[in-house]
C-alpha cells in the first residue's frame, strides 16, 4: 500500500537536497554575495514536520533556514533569487540566505539572531489561541540556541499558557565549531523541558519512523489544546557551519565522524524503501529529479536576470 505521507516527505527532502546542491556548486560563481549556511544532512526533520501542517500553521527559523522553507513550500525562484541580492527575491532581495520569508504558505521569516526563532513563534502561537484557532506554530533552533536566556523563558510561558507551540532542537553538535560538551555540562537538551512541565523527547533525527512518530505526537497535542512540545533531533550538517565547502581541514571534526552520518543518510533510506515497497518507480523518481532540476535551472537563470532592489525603496519594510 502507498504512503501519502512517505512520498510526501521524500519530495520534500530530495527538493531540499538538490537545491543547497545546487547552491553550493554555484557560489564560487561569486553572483551570491551573502553568506549561506547549508542544510545539507538535516533535511528530514522540516520535512517531516512540513508534511504534517498546513499553510496557516506557522514557521520561524534561524540562519540556517533553507530547509525550512523549502519544506513549508517556499518559491524556489524567489528563494534563489534572494540569495543574489534581486528585488524579485522573497524579501525583495535585502534578506539574503538567512532572511526567508514566504508568509503565503506560513514560513514567517527567519532570524539571523541566535535563538530568534523561539520567542516569535511562542508570540505567534498566542496569538493563534486568542483567535480560537486549532494551528500551530513551530520554533527551529539549533543547540546554541538552548544556550540563551529566552530559550527558558519562553518554555516557561508556552507551559503556562498551554501554546500550540513546537519547540524543535536541530541538535548538530556544533555551535560553528565549538562541540556541545565544551558549553554544555547537560547534553541532553531535551531534559530541559521537564522542569517547566513541558513534554520533551530526545530523537535520532536520521530515524525516519521515530522522527515520525515524535512529530504526530506534538502535533496532536498542539493541535488539541494540549500545549508545547520540546524535541531534540539528533543530527549533522554535512557542510562548513558556513560557506559550500566541507570544513574537515579547520579540525575540529573528523571526515570519519560526518562519514557515520553520511551513511544513514534518511533520504537514501527512504529512497531505497520506496523503492522496495514499489510506492515509487524508477520511473516516477526519474521524474521527479528532472522535473526539480528544470525549476532550479529556471529559477537560477531568472535569477540572474532579474533586476537589483531599486534604491529609494532601500528603507521600506523595516521597522524600529
Amino acid at each position: 500500500m502507498k504512503s501519502p505521507l512517505r512520498l510526501d516527505i521524500y519530495r520534500r527532502m530530495l527538493t531540499i537536497r538538490k537545491v543547497e546542491e545546487a547552491v553550493a556548486d554555484n557560489y564560487s560563481k561569486q553572483q551570491m554575495r551573502c553568506p549561506i549556511h547549508l542544510s545539507i544532512g538535516q533535511e528530514a526533520v522540516p520535512a517531516v514536520l512540513s508534511a504534517m501542517m498546513t499553510h496557516q500553521d506557522r514557521v520561524y527559523s534561524s540562519h540556517r533556514c533553507h530547509a525550512h522553507y523549502l519544506a513549508k513550500g517556499g518559491n524556489i525562484e524567489k528563494m534563489i533569487a534572494e540569495l543574489h541580492g534581486k528585488a524579485t527575491g522573497c524579501a525583495k532581495g535585502k534578506g539574503g540566505s538567512m532572511h526567508l520569508v514566504d508568509a503565503s504558505v506560513g514560513m514567517m521569516g527567519s532570524s539571523a539572531l541566535v535563538a530568534g526563532s523561539i520567542p516569535l513563534a511562542v508570540g505567534s502561537a498566542l496569538a493563534i489561541q486568542r483567535a480560537g484557532k486549532k494551528d500551530l506554530s513551530v520554533a527551529y533552533f539549533g543547540d546554541g540556541g538552548s544556550e540563551e536566556g529566552i530559550f527558558y523563558e519562553c518554555l516557561n510561558f508556552a507551559a503556562l499558557k498551554k501554546l500550540p507551540v513546537i519547540f524543535a532542537c536541530e541538535n548538530n553538535l556544533y555551535a560553528t565549531y565549538s562541540h556541545q560538551s565544551a558549553r554544555q555540562s547537560v547534553t541532553d537538551i531535551s531534559k530541559r523541558g521537564a522542569g517547566f512541565g513541558v513534554p520533551s523527547e530526545r530523537v535520532d533525527g536520521y530515524d525516519l519512523k521515530a522522527v515520525i512518530d515524535s512529530c504526530t505526537t506534538a502535533v496532536e497535542r498542539a493541535r488539541s489544546g494540549q500545549g508545547p512540545t520540546l524535541l531534540e533531533f539528533m543530527t549533522c550538517r554535512w557542510r562548513d557551519h558556513v560557506g559550500p565547502d566541507h570544513d574537515y581541514a579547520v579540525g575540529y571534526r573528523t571526515e570519519k565522524e560526518v562519514a557515520e552520518w553520511m551513511d544513514r543518510c534518511p533520504l537514501k533510506l527512504l529512497e531505497a524503501e520506496l523503492l522496495k515497497s514499489g510506492e515509487l518507480t524508477s520511473a516516477d523518481k526519474l521524474q521527479t529529479e528532472n522535473l526539480i532540476k528544470t525549476e532550479i535551472e529556471t529559477a537560477f537563470h531568472r535569477a540572474s536576470q532579474s533586476p537589483q532592489p531599486f534604491t529609494p525603496e532601500t528603507f521600506d519594510d523595516i521597522y524600529a
